[in-house]
């Protein structure tokens, strides 16, 4: 299938100052906009707790948030699920805890005044999420001592303690109430008859958890972007290389940019959506710089900026082709799906246009400069050469009569 008809060439590069200008300017401030306002990290980074509850009446996005804001909760991301149930939401809150930080030194107090027992040391533990809490005694006690030593430290248990292992152990847990189970009871207080059921699904991740999950995926993509950069370099000389690594970096830089602008949740689904955009864009890259080395052989007589718009128009029909097919498939998930799936389609499709446009703009003006940077020191190489072969040779013969 053509597009355009054979032997047309369009000036692509004519475009290239511009187009390299406005791309270090938006680069330039994609960098600034990470340190300022930053990224939007979703629970998986920044740590929280998520549940998924369907409502007994009806209730919007934007009045569930507000409910929650007036409840106490900073910054409450409420997501309409589809296809469920009417008025099921996805709530997420960036609380992990309801109990104070000095929850353990209290407990450790009542238990020791309340049992014969004390507790071991170091045997005390509260969950990250604050939903779960161990005991270890150095000796048995009642299980209705314990728990009413819990309820005098201020701590909600829901359910009744149990016994862990062998007697002879003196390990006890219980369940506590968590955020989750805290706010279904609120908004239950608030709504009444419109109040939400027993959450469908609650997860959360501890604020430490978040940390490392955040640099785990920050080396996965510098990892990614080292091994490519490693097959660039085996793949293509010093002339086509350097576009390459440069337009990795413009994509990866320019997609993460919008989600800063946008504001829009960065969590562990957007980095493996950016890893596919950086294999899209490398492999768009690839194509195009393929062309211009079948076409240095057949067009021996043009220059490499002739020879690279012969190349781009070449394979434009092809890039517009599978570049429109592939956008235009993920279109409908952005359009219809959750809001998850919009993300990641959202991701896509600003990483596969930007993958197109720098091919073009990018890589192969970087090209073309390298071409000329690297001729020029050959040449004048090659002239250094000659002179100092002249100045042993004694200077220019003079010329025969």
């Amino acid at each position: 299938m053509e597009l355009f008809k054979p032997g047309k060439t369009i000036d692509f590069m004519k475009y290239r100052n511009a187009a390299v200008g406005a791309s270090i300017a938006v680069c330039v401030a994609a960098t600034a906009s990470l340190f300022y306002p930053g990224l939007n990290y979703g629970i998986d980074f920044s740590g929280g707790t998520e549940l998924q509850t369907s409502f007994r009446g009806h209730i919007d996005s934007s009045g569930l948030r507000s409910t929650l804001i007036d409840l106490g909760y900073e910054s409450p991301d409420v997501i309409s699920v589809q296809g469920i149930a009417d008025d099921t939401y996805i709530i997420r809150v960036r609380e992990t805890t309801t109990l104070p930080h000095d929850i353990v030194a209290t407990v450790q107090h009542e238990l020791d005044s309340a049992l014969e027992a004390d507790v071991a040391e170091n045997g005390l533990v509260v969950s990250q999420g604050g939903d779960k809490i161990d005991i270890h005694l150095t000796a048995d006690a009642d299980l209705a001592a314990i728990q009413a030593a819990l309820a005098a430290s201020g701590l909600r248990v829901r359910g009744d303690v149990r016994r862990l292992g062998a007697a002879d152990q003196h390990r006890f847990e219980a369940d506590l109430i968590g955020v989750a189970d805290h706010m279904i009871e609120q908004l239950n207080d608030r709504l009444g008859d419109a109040g939400p059921n027993e959450p469908d699904r609650v997860e959360w991740v501890g604020p430490r958890a978040g940390e490392q999950l955040r640099y785990a995926a920050l080396r996965a993509l510098l990892y990614s972007i080292a091994f490519i950069m490693v097959y660039v370099a085996f793949r293509f000389d010093l002339r086509f290389a350097p576009g390459g690594v440069v337009a990795l970096a413009h994509d990866s830089l320019f997609t993460v940019g919008v989600f800063v602008i946008s504001q829009r949740e960065f969590n562990l689904t957007i980095v493996a959506a950016l890893l596919t955009v950086i294999g899209y864009s490398m492999n768009d890259t690839i194509v195009v710089f393929d062309r211009i080395r079948e076409n240095l052989g057949r067009h021996r007589d043009k220059s490499l900026h002739d020879l690279i718009n012969i190349s781009i128009t070449e394979t434009l029909g092809r890039t517009i082709i599978t570049s429109g097919v592939t956008m235009l498939s993920i279109a409908a998930f952005f359009l219809w799906g959750t809001q998850t799936i919009r993300d990641i389609t959202f991701t896509l499709e600003v990483g596969f246009a930007v993958g197109t446009y720098s091919s073009i703009y990018i890589a192969a003006p970087i090209t073309e400069w390298m071409d000329n940077y690297l001729r020029t020191n050959r040449e004048r190489r090659i002239e250094a050469l000659r002179a100092a072969q002249r100045r042993e040779s004694g200077g220019p013969r003079p010329a025969r009569a």
